[in-house]
């Protein structure tokens, strides 16, 4: 099926799914539901890289040291983010944002430290929610 653009409202009785189609295999990936809950996809970061754009969460797993983790700039106003540490080694991850509006970097160092984050194309990504995570 092609791409459609609509011009209206769009109604589902059974929600939406954002799928990618693999040009090899033509398999289908879902990256996110929308219905009565929005369900993005997960990325899992072990150490330091770069937290994507792709999906909605990231996790955080650390070793013993510290761990340096990207962020780029947003691609639409109102995109979410949200990274959470689910692992954690006995590291530091310090996630740094290229433009952020609430300072430099979000520092986590314990399981279940998450920040939500809200693109804004004026003024970068705006932390919503904060929990045990160090924004500095």
């Amino acid at each position: 099926m092609a791409n459609t653009t609509f011009s209206g409202p769009v109604r589902s009785e059974n929600g939406f799914e954002q799928v990618t189609k693999n040009a090899t295999t033509g398999a289908f990936t879902t990256s996110a539901t929308y219905g009565a809950s929005i369900t993005g996809g997960v990325q899992t970061l072990s150490g330091a890289g770069a937290a994507d754009l792709t999906n909605l969460i990231t996790e955080l797993t650390t070793a013993g040291g510290a761990a340096a983790v990207t962020l780029a700039n947003g691609t639409t106003s109102g995109q979410v983010k949200i990274i959470n540490m689910i692992v954690d080694g006995g590291g530091t991850a310090t996630v740094t944002p290229v433009t952020f509006a609430n300072g430099t970097t979000v520092a986590f160092d314990a399981v279940a430290e998450s920040v939500t984050l809200v693109w804004n194309s004026t003024i970068g990504w705006v932390a919503t929610s904060v929990n045990g995570a160090t924004v500095a």
